[in-house]
């Protein structure tokens, strides 16, 4: 067994998957990352206790008769003095800043951002007296980083994005890279639009491409006996080895003995990007931690199964939106439907990606319905994330 990319065993100790398959049938997918970057610590500001004076001891006799009277005279003449700044000066109100108290984020990529929605605007009412009408800040909106009932599935559907792909070749490095980079593009356009909309902090992920291989944040990349890209959430960055994605490394064989059309591995890069936007919504860490929680191997294989099946989703949704002009016509959507079905958990090793008849039930949902809540992998039934 060669190193899992990630540089670490997956909870509980399960293997790696993208080994050597039997009669040198392609793997599909990697093994599931290392705990997604924590979130960055707030720091809480301590406001200074209220200013406070000792009382002042109470004397006796005549003096305390003299200072009493004296003392209500002062209180008298300081009361009048009081009484008219305050009809003077009573339509002349203070005005207050407003203050928003943001919530402390769910994890690294929800953070919601705060703005106020204009600067103070200066009025002037009839009687020449300047006043300041100070615009209430906008709400902050509370993003949900859960599993079932995320922020994102609130996105919609991946608009229609211009992306043709040309007539690259799998089998050339600097072609297919090109070609990777440039769809690339395409995806940020697609995700960032939707994302952004429902409050989701966007940036775009990493890339690093080679000819052989290479190392990474996450480990080396391919790994030893491996073929299969993979996204490393500890600097947002996905690696890849075009040879071994295409011609396979030993007894794995390569994406290039399903297909040689170059949507097969742009789909498996647009799911390498679903991991990306699984991490920026928070999916990724609340996945993680509830993979830590889970007590049995078969309950963590489970969760990555839906993760998996879930990037899947999302990879289809973007070859979707760039149909029209990548294009993928009828002929060709059927070519990535076949695709599906040969890529997944092969008997014997371990079931942490999902059946090659779920990869293509995903991919086919994904395709179909472009929507992000059909990709909800975490409320599906069991069966269909085997």
């Amino acid at each position: 067994m060669g190193r899992p990319p990630y540089g670490q065993a997956l909870p509980g100790g399960q293997a790696p998957y993208g080994q050597a398959l039997p009669g040198g049938r392609p793997p599909y997918g990697h093994p599931a990352p290392p705990p997604p970057p924590p979130p960055d610590p707030r720091q809480r500001h301590a406001y200074p206790p209220p200013r406070w004076q000792p009382q002042r001891p109470r004397s006796s006799g005549a003096g305390a008769v003299v200072g009493g009277i004296l003392g209500v005279s002062a209180l008298v003449f300081v009361g009048l003095v009081v009484v008219g700044a305050v009809a003077k000066n009573s339509r002349r109100p203070d005005p207050v800043s407003p203050v928003a108290i943001l919530p402390l984020p769910t994890s690294l990529d929800s953070r919601p951002s705060y703005r106020p929605t204009a600067e103070p605007r200066r009025t002037t009412a009839s009687s020449d007296i300047s006043e300041e009408t100070i615009t209430p800040p906008v709400k902050v909106r509370t993003l949900d980083t859960s599993l079932e009932n995320n922020t994102l599935y609130r996105a919609g559907g991946l608009p229609r994005v211009n992306c043709p792909a040309g007539s690259a070749s799998v089998y050339s490095h600097s072609q297919l890279k090109a070609l990777i980079l440039r769809t690339s593009k395409c995806m940020d356009k697609g995700w960032s639009q939707i994302m952004r909309k429902q409050g989701i902090d966007w940036r775009p992920p990493g890339y690093a491409l080679t000819a052989t291989k290479g190392r990474g944040a996450c480990g080396d990349f391919p790994s030893p006996g491996n073929m299969v890209p993979y996204y490393c959430p500890r600097n947002t960055t996905i690696y890849a080895s075009t040879r071994a994605m295409v011609r396979g490394v030993g007894n794995s064989g390569g994406y290039g003995s399903i297909t040689d059309w170059h949507g097969g591995v742009v789909s498996m890069m647009a799911h390498e990007y679903g991991h990306h936007v699984q991490q920026l919504s928070g999916l990724s860490n609340t996945w993680w931690q509830r993979s830590l929680r889970s007590s049995g191997r078969s309950g963590k294989l489970a969760l990555s199964r839906r993760f998996e099946l879930q990037a899947t989703c999302f990879g289809a949704m973007f070859m979707r939106s760039v149909s029209a002009s990548y294009p993928v016509t009828p002929a060709r959507r059927n070519t990535l439907y076949y695709f599906y079905s040969r890529v997944g958990d092969w008997p014997g090793y371990p079931r942490d990606h999902g059946s090659p008849q779920n990869n293509n039930r995903w991919f086919r949902q994904g395709y179909e319905k472009n929507k992000a809540f059909q990709c909800n992998t975490w409320l599906a039934p069991s069966s269909s994330t085997s």
